[in-house]
């Protein structure tokens, strides 16, 4: 039977689930650094065994990293299904429910990418399987906020004043802009050009690198990234430039939100908190990234990188959610005033003709 009351088993388990999420990127993004994507070139099965059976013995070099993924997802899509039903059975909330089912197609969708991309040999899954993981991984955490006691008591109250300067869209936007961020990442991960760009904060000793065919024609002579496939083209200089001009779009946009949230909202309100936890995620980030390129692309830095993007984006999304119920009818809430001083007997407001 459903309740409407809150259920403290179900909200750790949410939360667990998304940890085990965040968990499940991070070997993701081993996969990747390590160049074992296709380590084990068959599923869903890996050399012939039943996956679950493989033997322990053969989990050596890049056949560890992409073995222990499949079951770390495994796990993961297992915890989902527990979840989805659980919130189906002891949760009153409707559209709750259907977002644990949501939750539960997104996993199984998953779980199909990151094998058809070892089936099909084609990097472009790849990036959707990436791209989804991070969509996945904001819903679950969104799951374990919705099914958490302070969400049940009503959440964040209303702020009592107006949106301050459209504080709320300025923090779906940074959202979303972090959103691309990573999904430009991925794309760069999964070009297998290794660091196109070895440089930083200059780019091959410029401002903007040569992308000439003498230029393109050097920098691969001269790379040293060992788990390179891919020569480098123009196409991946930009595509790395491009990712260097929105980590500085982020970095502004972030700075603007947290400082119009205290500015308007004061130090104590909650978005102002959860504001300055994201801009230190942003700031550490931003750190991982300048020393992935200058630790010459090592796997454990470059994973750490995709592990702190995405809780920047999990964040985000935490703090859209915060912003849209906490400022949403703020506008709502101070209109009536007028109308009650005015049915009391009141002067007539000049502004109503």
């Amino acid at each position: 039977m459903s309740s409407s009351k809150h259920q403290p088993a179900l909200h750790a388990f949410a939360v667990l689930t998304a940890a085990a999420t965040v968990v499940l990127i991070c070997f993701g993004g081993l996969v990747t650094s390590h160049g074992a994507g296709l380590a084990v070139p068959d599923w869903p099965n890996s050399y012939g065994y039943n996956m679950f059976l493989f033997p322990v013995s053969m989990w050596v070099g890049g056949i560890f990293y992409e073995h222990t993924h499949r079951l770390v997802a495994s796990g993961v899509g297992l915890m989902t299904l527990i979840l989805a039903c659980w919130i189906w059975a002891k949760d009153s909330r409707k559209w709750l429910r259907w977002l644990g089912m949501l939750a539960l197609a997104l996993v199984v969708v998953q779980g199909v990418l990151g094998g058809l991309r070892v089936v099909w040999l084609k990097d472009y899954l790849g990036l959707v399987h990436g791209a989804l993981a991070q969509v996945f991984l904001v819903l679950m955490a969104a799951i374990a906020l919705f099914t958490s006691r302070f969400w049940r008591a009503g959440g964040p109250k209303p702020a009592g004043i107006a949106d301050p300067g459209g504080l709320r869209w300025l923090i779906l936007g940074t959202t979303g802009l972090i959103l691309v961020q990573l999904l430009v990442g991925a794309a760069m991960r999964h070009r297998h050009a290794g660091l196109a760009i070895p440089d930083f904060p200059a780019a091959h000793g410029r401002v903007w690198p040569s992308t000439d065919a003498a230029s393109l024609s050097r920098y691969n002579r001269e790379r040293v990234e060992v788990r390179a496939l891919n020569v480098i083209t123009a196409y991946d200089i930009h595509l790395q430039m491009l990712h260097r001009m929105v980590a500085a779009g982020i970095v502004v946009a972030v700075g603007m939100c947290v400082a119009r949230a205290r500015r308007r909202l004061g130090r104590q309100q909650l978005i102002t908190r959860v504001g300055w936890l994201w801009a230190g995620l942003v700031g550490v980030q931003v750190g991982l990234g300048a020393f992935t390129i200058w630790s010459g692309k090592a796997a454990d830095v470059a994973t750490a990188h995709v592990a702190v993007g995405s809780l920047t984006l999990c964040v985000g999304g935490m703090l859209s959610i915060l912003a849209l119920r906490q400022l949403g009818s703020a506008r709502v809430a101070e209109q009536p005033v007028t109308a009650v001083a005015w049915s009391r007997g009141g002067s007539r407001p000049a502004s109503i003709g």
